[in-house]
């Protein structure tokens, strides 16, 4: 079954780019902090190309800094 026939959520159905917004931070506070975490890495910043950006860092306290944001046009 192509992406094109899967059926939509009703936010996303409702609320295209809210539900785009919402997988990025998921995508930004799951996969990518996993990432810099696992690779020990001081700074990262990202950017798909569509508007959306996170930048993270560590902090003294080896806590992680987390920065993100969606743009959108209208």
């Amino acid at each position: 079954m192509s992406d094109n026939n899967t059926p939509k959520t009703m936010e996303e159905e409702y609320s295209p780019d809210t539900s785009s917004a919402k997988k990025w931070a998921e995508f930004v506070e799951s996969t990518v902090v996993d990432f810099f975490s696992n690779n020990n890495l001081e700074k990262l910043t990202i950017e798909d190309g569509g508007g959306n950006k996170a930048k993270m860092g560590r902090t003294k306290d080896n806590d992680i800094k987390l920065e993100y944001s969606t743009t959108k046009l209208l």
